[in-house]
């Protein structure tokens, strides 16, 4: 082993100390990686190399698709669309017994089409779907749950940051990411509506009461919806069809959204100060991480440990025979045992540049891989004790987080079949970007 692996080495691990240290993830990327590339070679050397990358990084017309998701999905949430979008679906559900969290999670998926971001879409469903299940008698646990789950499907069902993210740091095509993530996205919609089914089956008493819905109610409730979901419609069929670029129906999306709040009369100065103030800070701080990604690729090809790590594992794999999947699953491991006690992005982008030579060396598909990563991100944000919406939630509803931390647990378990499914079946994510000819 080298000098120059060994200072990659004990630089991940000063990156992991900055990170529980609560050090923001990419500025410490930026740090570890400087100091890191000058202690390899010389501060000259550093700065030369490193130097270029905070223009090149983002000054790339792919880089824009973000700014215009984060502005839509910020202007769902503060023109109240999103409400309309729980309204519709509790509507719809709201007569089954747990219909109004099987509501929650449904909703949660309409307005992941949209929104592309799971902490949006947990802070927005706590506002308009707990106060709901608890006026009908839903327990805390339940009901907090089910927000906590749900908000995570902003990151797989299209358009997702995460994808954008994934596939600018792997060279992907974000347009096969986006289709690839269509049917794994409904499956986990579905799954955990059965999870909520089981749940109030196993004891009614978590369900609350069933609430009556006129069908006038059922037909008024879908006025304000339908906008949304032709936007939709129009953003994924432009795509897929070849009439728009990622880029242009985020653009498309986002001055749609702002037609329909304008037409209904939810636009005025504070409303929209909110939506520029929410949009430049989400885009400011995944800038940062960007940025921060690309140092950190340059640090570990400088020292050569990608290389290194990913012919050594697979050497060792080939040489003893050892199934590829197996290889896999230790790595899926690695990233739930991390995801319990790490922040999501921070795996992702800490690890990426690790594993993905190794996964794509091993034969496995690039855009199968970038959602089972998604989906591992999901999982994480929700498994205890430090998963990112556990504390949305906690906050926003006033929960203690015990309680959620106990409401979870099913869910966490219908995440864990989810990901068996997604891994032994790859074309439950490969055959909608096949199908489309996106990819071959």
């Amino acid at each position: 082993m080298t000098d120059n692996i060994v200072i990659c080495l004990v630089g991940i691990v000063v990156l992991l100390v900055l990170i529980f240290a609560r050090m923001w993830v990419g500025p410490a990327l930026i740090v570890v990686s400087i100091v890191g590339i000058a202690i390899m070679k010389d501060w000259k050397f550093a700065v030369t190399a490193l130097s270029p990358i905070p223009y090149s990084s983002i000054a790339s017309y792919t880089f824009a698709c973000i700014p215009l998701f984060v502005m839509m999905g910020c202007a769902i949430a503060n023109t109240g669309i999103g409400a309309d979008l729980y309204r519709f679906a509790r509507n719809m559900l709201g007569k089954i017994k747990g219909g109004l969290a099987m509501a929650t999670v449904a909703a949660c998926g309409i307005f992941a089409a949209i929104c592309s971001d799971s902490v949006t879409s947990a802070v927005v469903m706590s506002k308009v779907a707990y106060p709901e299940m608890r006026r009908n008698n839903y327990s805390e646990g339940l009901a907090a749950a089910s927000i906590t789950a749900g908000g995570t499907i902003g990151i797989m069902i299209p358009p997702s940051v995460m994808f954008i993210l994934y596939g600018m740091l792997t060279e992907s095509s974000i347009g096969a990411l986006f289709a690839a993530g269509m049917i794994p996205g409904l499956t986990q919609i579905l799954i955990y509506i059965v999870t909520v089914y089981i749940v109030c089956k196993i004891d009614p008493k978590k369900s609350g009461e069933v609430i009556h819905i006129t069908r006038e109610e059922k037909r008024k409730s879908i006025l304000p919806v339908w906008p949304i979901i032709v936007i939709f419609a129009v953003m994924m069929g432009g795509i897929y069809g070849g009439f728009f670029t990622p880029v242009e129906a985020g653009a498309f999306g986002t001055m749609s959204v702002f037609v329909i709040a304008l037409s209904l009369k939810r636009m005025n100065k504070k409303v929209t100060s909110n939506i520029v103030r929410d949009t430049v800070q989400t885009a400011g701080m995944v800038v940062l991480l960007i940025i921060g990604a690309y140092f950190f690729t340059t640090f570990m090809a400088v020292s050569g440990f990608t290389s290194y790590l990913s012919d050594a594992l697979i050497g060792w794999q080939t040489a003893n025979d050892i199934p590829r999947l197996t290889v896999i699953i230790v790595i899926l491991a690695f990233f739930l045992i991390t995801g319990l006690f790490l922040d999501c992005l921070a795996v992702l982008l800490l690890t990426l540049g690790i594993v993905f030579p190794i996964v794509v060396a091993l034969g496995y598909h690039p855009i199968w891989w970038g959602v089972i990563m998604v989906r591992m991100l999901e999982i994480s944000m929700v498994t205890p004790p430090y998963g990112l919406n556990l504390f949305v939630v906690a906050r926003s509803c006033n929960v203690p987080i015990g309680k959620i931390y106990r409401g979870v647990l099913p869910f966490c378990a219908a995440d864990l079949g989810h990901l068996v499914l997604l891994v032994a079946v790859p074309e439950l994510s490969l055959w909608m970007p096949r199908l489309m000819g996106i990819i071959q």
